[in-house]
């Protein structure tokens, strides 16, 4: 099909497998689809994609592009190599609303920055798989824009990726949280927020997540713990903005440690790393928050944080502590109690700037209340 051309640029073209030159079709949402999972397809060459709507979830399109051309087993993606056993190609300017490429980047006053990653899996890994993912995608329906899909789900209640971008900008909870049960793609559409590099629009975006999905867990507490997995994997990959990541995960728990709280163990590797450790303080305080018992065992762990030579763990440590009832650490926290470093802290839909010391004296207040 020849594109469209307006002064000798194209406008648009047709989707296209970047292995093999062949026309794609449009991805599909799989039956077994959770919230938030991206919708999937495969070419005649045996390669298959993931479509990442925003283009920021590159990460996460890579897993699912790996685990659906695995036929789902993720033990199997997990074993294998990028080089040894598949190769992988990002087809960017994918407007999924279309289904075509934008090389420009904009159409029709719209801004297009979607993304296919294709991978394509060798010979031999492929004659394993092929046969369950072309059955997956013969039983798959195909994943219409946003306002078509609203139109098949009539008398269920739905908001649009502007209304909730909105109400989480206006940190406005109750009006997603009430649809949270009806409306399948709220999740994703949250998701994509995450990756904003307004710190107060991020954190308000993860907050409202975390009640969301407390919400979700009702009826389908499954779905929620595939994406607390998927966050989870997205934080290794370098290439990814992981602040979100980490702050949806703390939230997320947070909401239902009684569900999730088996989770907590694996944000401790995260400590190690000198680049992530505030961010992992901060979520494990937001955590010991709503159910300090879970972490009461480990405090004399985070107790030398407090003198670490960066003042946001050192700040973070301190509200943790206080949430943990740490009495143990009084000594120290009073150590910190002239520190006047200023660090953003996050409560309820609102950034406020406190130093190091006042951190230290409110954990010291909540060690004094015998409640």
């Amino acid at each position: 099909m020849i594109p469209n051309k307006l002064l000798g640029r194209e406008v648009f073209k047709r989707p296209a497998c970047p292995f093999c030159g062949l026309p794609i079709e449009r991805p599909k949402e799989l039956t077994t689809r959770m919230p938030g999972e991206m919708p999937v397809g495969s070419c005649s060459c045996g390669a298959v994609y993931a479509c990442d709507e925003t283009g920021h979830n590159l990460g996460s399109a890579m897993i699912e592009a790996l685990i659906f051309s695995c036929n789902m087993d993720p033990d199997l993606a997990w074993g294998l190599l990028p080089g040894d056993d598949y190769v992988e190609e990002i087809v960017e300017n994918y407007d999924y609303e279309k289904h075509l490429i934008i090389p420009g980047g904009f159409f029709e006053s719209r801004r297009i920055s979607g993304a296919l990653f294709f991978i394509r899996l060798y010979e031999d890994v492929q004659e394993v798989t092929a046969g369950g993912v072309k059955k997956r995608l013969e039983k798959a329906s195909t994943a219409l824009p946003e306002h078509q899909s609203r139109k098949r789900r009539a008398g269920k209640r739905s908001l649009s990726k502007k209304e909730i971008e909105a109400f989480v900008s206006e940190f406005k909870v109750d009006q997603i949280v009430a649809v949270a049960g009806e409306d399948k793609k709220i999740i994703r559409n949250l998701q994509r927020l995450l990756y904003s590099g307004d710190d107060l629009f991020r954190k308000r975006a993860a907050d409202i997540l975390g009640k969301v999905s407390a919400e979700i867990c009702e009826s389908d507490p499954g779905s929620i713990s595939r994406l607390l997995q998927r966050l989870f994997t997205t934080i290794p990959d370098t290439a990814a903005f992981t602040w979100g990541a980490f702050e949806a995960i703390g939230e997320i728990i947070g909401n239902r440690t009684d569900i999730f709280g088996g989770y907590i163990p694996q944000l401790y590797q995260f400590l190690l790393d000198e680049s992530r450790r505030a961010q992992v303080l901060e979520v494990i305080g937001r955590i010991a928050k709503s159910a300090p018992e879970l972490l009461r065992k480990s405090t004399f762990h985070f107790i030398p944080f407090l003198s670490d030579h960066d003042y946001s763990v050192r700040g973070y440590t301190a509200w943790l502590l206080g949430n943990l009832g740490a009495h143990e650490a009084r000594e120290d926290l009073k150590g910190l109690l002239k520190d006047s470093y200023e660090m953003n802290v996050y409560s309820n839909g609102k950034l406020e700037k406190k130093t190091v010391g006042q951190l230290a004296s409110e954990a010291l207040e909540k060690l004094s209340d015998p409640h």
